[in-house]
C-alpha cells in the first residue's frame, strides 16, 4: 500500500474525534452473517441481518457495480427488548438513505448515534466557526488543535465535493428524523476530549509525527476515491485485512481510537436499556464500529456504569513531556554561562547564533506563510525569546500580531471551511493564514532551538 494510502487510513479513523471537522468516511466492516449465543443475562440471540427485500438486492459476480447493502445487524437483548446496528460509511449517500428508510419504518423507539455532545453541537451547528473567537483560541493555546481539525476538515470536504453529500450527514439524519417523530436521541461516543487524550498518552512521539504527517499528506493530495470504492469495502476481505494490519501493528493507536470506542459505546446502549423503557433503539455507528460493537454487547467485561468510568479515567501525566522544554531551556543558559565565563567574546558569539537561527527559521516560517512584514520581524525577536520561556510559543506571539494587522472578516469565517479544503486557501483565508503562521513560525522556532543549542555547544567544544 502507498504512503498516502496508508496515512489516509489513519486520517479517517484520527477525524472521528475532532469537534470541529466533522466525519470523514469510517473504516467499514462486513456485515456478520452468524448467530451466537451471549453470556446469560446480557446479550441475548443475535437475530440476523435486516436486509429489506433480499429478492431484489441479492449482488452477483455480474452485479458487482450495483450499491452495496449498509450492513444492518439485530441483537436480542433480555426479554424482548432489541438493539439495531446500522453500519454506515460517513461521505456515503447509501447510508443516508439507508437512516431515514429504516426510522420511516416506525420500527424504534429510541435513535443512538455515534456522537459525543461536542461533536453533537459541531454536526447541529455549521456556523460555529464564524463565531469563534480567534484572540481566546490564541491564549487557550488552542490553536494546534483548530488547524488540525482544519486540515482534516479539508481532506472530507474534497470527498465530500466528489461525492455531492454533507458529511456526517447519516448521523444529522438520524438526528433529524428522530426530533421529526419526538424519539429520543442518544450520544453514545465518548467525549473527544477524553479520547484524544487518552491517544496521547498511549502513542510515542514519533508516531505522533507520523500522523502529522498524515495530515499534510491530507492537504498536498490530489487522489480521489469513488463512492463505488468506498460501498465496496463493505464486501467485507479488503477492510478486514486492512484492520487486522492495523491492528497487529498500530496497537497503541488501535485501542483508543476504535477498541474502546466499541466498548464504551456497547455500555453506553446497555446503561440505555438499563435505566429506560426504550424496547428497540437503532444505533447509527461507522460501519468499522460494527463489529467490535456487537461482540461487546454480547460479552461486556462488566457492568454498564463501571467501563464507563473506566474508560472516562485519564491516565496520569508523564512529567517528561512537562520537564524536557525547561531541561532544553537549563543547558542553554547553562551553555551561555559557561560561555561567558571563559571570554565575553565567546559568550556574545552564542548569544548571536541563539538569535540568528532561532529568530532566523521563525521568521522564515512566518514568512512562507506569507505573514505581513511587521509578522516576520516580530517572530525573528520573539522566538530567541519565548524559546527560553516554554509557557509561551513563538507561534503565539506571531499569530497575535498577525490577527491585530490583518484582522479577518466575516466572510472569511464563513469561507473558512470550504477555501481550507485546497491548498491554495490556507494563504488565501485570512483565519487559516493565522493559523498557518502559528504553525509554521512555532516549527521554526523549535528547529532553531535544536539547531542552535548544537551551535553552541559545539563552540563550547571546539
Amino acid at each position: 500500500m502507498r504512503l498516502c494510502h496508508r496515512l489516509s487510513w489513519y486520517l479517517q479513523i484520527i477525524v472521528h474525534f475532532l469537534p470541529i471537522a466533522r466525519d470523514l468516511p469510517a473504516l467499514p466492516l462486513p456485515s456478520i452473517k452468524r448467530r451466537s449465543l451471549s453470556r446469560a443475562g446480557k446479550a441475548g440471540i443475535l437475530v440476523g441481518l435486516d436486509l429489506p427485500n433480499n429478492d431484489n438486492h441479492r449482488m452477483s459476480s455480474d452485479t458487482t457495480h450495483h450499491r452495496q447493502q449498509e450492513p444492518v445487524v439485530t441483537l436480542e437483548i433480555g426479554e424482548g427488548r432489541r438493539i439495531t446496528l446500522l453500519g454506515t460509511a460517513h461521505v456515503s449517500r447509501a447510508s443516508a438513505e439507508k437512516v431515514r428508510e429504516l426510522l420511516d419504518s416506525g420500527d424504534y423507539d429510541a435513535v443512538a448515534v455515534e456522537l459525543c455532545p461536542s461533536r453533537h453541537n459541531a454536526l447541529l451547528n455549521p456556523d460555529s466557526l464564524a463565531r469563534m473567537d480567534l484572540f481566546q483560541v490564541i491564549r487557550a493555546g488552542k490553536v494546534p488543535m483548530v488547524t488540525a481539525s482544519l486540515a482534516l476538515g479539508a481532506y472530507q470536504q474534497r470527498l465530500a465535493e466528489q461525492f455531492g453529500i454533507e458529511p456526517g450527514a447519516e448521523m444529522k439524519a438520524a438526528v433529524e428524523v428522530a426530533r421529526r417523530d419526538d424519539l429520543p436521541v442518544l450520544l453514545i461516543d465518548r467525549e473527544i476530549g477524553t479520547t484524544l487524550k487518552r491517544i496521547y498518552r498511549k502513542v510515542p512521539w514519533w508516531k505522533r509525527l507520523y500522523l502529522f504527517s498524515g495530515l499534510l499528506a491530507s492537504l498536498v493530495s490530489s487522489e480521489k476515491v469513488s463512492e463505488e470504492e468506498i460501498e465496496r469495502l463493505k464486501e467485507g476481505d479488503i477492510l478486514e485485512t486492512t484492520f487486522a494490519q492495523f491492528a497487529d501493528q498500530e496497537r497503541d493507536l488501535f485501542e483508543p481510537l476504535i477498541d474502546e470506542r466499541d466498548r464504551y459505546m456497547a455500555a453506553r446502549l446497555l446503561e440505555e436499556l438499563e435505566r429506560t423503557d426504550h424496547r428497540h433503539i437503532l444505533a447509527v455507528v461507522g460501519a468499522g464500529h460494527l463489529q467490535g460493537i456487537q461482540r461487546y454487547l454480547r460479552e461486556l467485561p462488566g457492568e454498564p456504569g463501571e467501563v464507563i468510568r473506566e474508560l472516562d479515567r485519564l491516565p496520569p501525566p508523564s512529567p517528561w513531556p512537562r520537564l524536557i522544554p525547561w531541561l532544553i531551556v537549563a543547558l542553554i543558559l547553562a551553555g551561555f554561562t559557561i560561555g561567558f565565563m571563559r571570554s565575553p567574546e565567546l559568550g556574545w558569539q552564542m548569544v548571536a547564533d541563539w538569535v540568528l537561527i532561532n529568530g532566523g527559521l521563525a521568521a522564515l516560517g512566518a514568512a512562507i506563510a506569507m505573514a505581513h512584514p511587521l509578522t516576520v520581524i516580530g517572530a525573528f525577536l520573539a522566538a530567541p525569546l519565548t524559546s527560553l520561556n516554554p509557557t509561551v510559543g513563538a507561534g503565539m506571539v506571531t499569530a497575535a500580531i498577525e490577527a491585530w494587522l490583518r484582522k479577518p472578516t466575516v466572510e472569511d469565517f464563513s469561507r473558512l471551511r470550504k477555501e481550507v479544503s485546497h491548498l491554495k486557501g490556507w494563504w488565501h483565508n485570512r483565519v487559516a493564514r493565522i493559523f498557518l503562521i502559528f504553525t509554521l513560525s512555532s516549527l521554526g522556532s523549535a528547529a532553531g532551538t535544536y539547531l542552535a543549542g548544537f551551535r553552541i555547544f559545539g563552540r563550547l567544544s571546539g
